[in-house]
């Protein structure tokens, strides 16, 4: 139950930093943005949109909707590209916060 707390007490700190919540919200509004580019050039329903714009950014990929338009092909090119930058330097900013509250809390006791 200890590791527990330390997790959360990581995540709470972690969300406090600012650079954290600078690439948090950077990678929102990229998100945002690609799903608005969905909704309008490939028809797509708002749900639709942004599911897809977290699935290719994450590069979990399903499969089970893609782009249809030759734009949507090659936006999608770029985001993921671009994306997958922004999403992995977020993933490493929001574990390298939890890790260092981690070793202060360590070096406390």
């Amino acid at each position: 139950m200890g590791s527990f707390r330390q997790i959360l007490r990581g995540v709470g700190y972690a969300f406090g930093d600012g650079r954290v919540r600078s690439i948090l919200a950077f990678t929102l509004a990229l998100v945002l943005w690609a799903s608005v580019f969905y909704r309008f050039v490939e028809g797509w329903s708002w749900l639709d949109s942004i599911y897809f714009s977290v699935i290719a950014v994450s590069t979990v990929g399903f499969g089970d909707i893609s782009p249809d338009t030759a734009g949507g092909k090659i936006f999608t090119m770029f985001y993921i590209v671009i994306g997958l930058g922004v999403f992995v330097t977020a993933a490493t900013t929001v574990a390298d916060a939890i890790l260092s509250q981690y070793k202060a809390d360590k070096e406390q006791e």
